[in-house]
């Protein structure tokens, strides 16, 4: 598996078309829902395309993108990704992570055992859980402070000192 970061970032996925006019219907995958305002730049097949009308509805945003002009042009780009260049990610706080940065990382325990590699975040309200798949087969671990107790994005690595009972309790799975 490369370690190195995708060049393309999604940042939403084309659900529907949206009328006649070749509106779609877009559900987000970023904590910037700015990224859609009229007159930015997202990304289809790595190619910029200007926003140039955006509303939301029930938790989605309504776009219309330059160039699609109709239901049937649409309905071409269902199911397809709206991204931007990893260069335009913005900072985030010292701490915070992306969920790309997370996948894929090896987990270790405090103890120095290799309990596998995240290949999955699920996300609930009260905080994210990684799923990582090794030796012991798959193992939740819950992403809160008391159980993740480093990052290191570098060496593609993350240490946890698991909480009583939490590799007992996964390693049944």
């Amino acid at each position: 598996m490369s370690t190195a970061e995708p060049e393309y970032i999604t940042i939403g996925q084309i659900l529907a078309p949206w009328g006649v006019r070749g509106k779609i219907r877009v559900a987000l995958a970023t904590d910037f829902p700015q990224r859609f305002d009229p007159g930015e730049r997202v990304y289809l097949n790595h190619q910029p395309v200007a926003i140039e009308s955006a509303q939301w509805h029930k938790g989605k945003v309504i776009i219309k993108l330059s160039g699609v002009d109709s239901a049937a042009a649409a309905q071409k780009l269902r199911g397809k990704s709206l991204e931007i260049p990893r260069s335009q990610l913005k900072a985030l706080p010292e701490g915070e992570y992306y969920l790309f940065q997370i996948i894929g990382l090896t987990v270790w325990t405090s103890g120095g055992e290799l309990l596998g590699e995240v290949t999955e975040i699920q996300s609930s309200q009260g905080n994210d859980t990684y799923l990582v798949k090794g030796n012991r087969g798959e193992i939740l671990i819950p992403a809160i402070e008391d159980v993740v107790t480093s990052i290191d994005l570098e060496k593609r690595r993350m240490v946890i000192e698991p909480i009583e009972g939490l590799l007992d309790l996964n390693s049944k799975r």
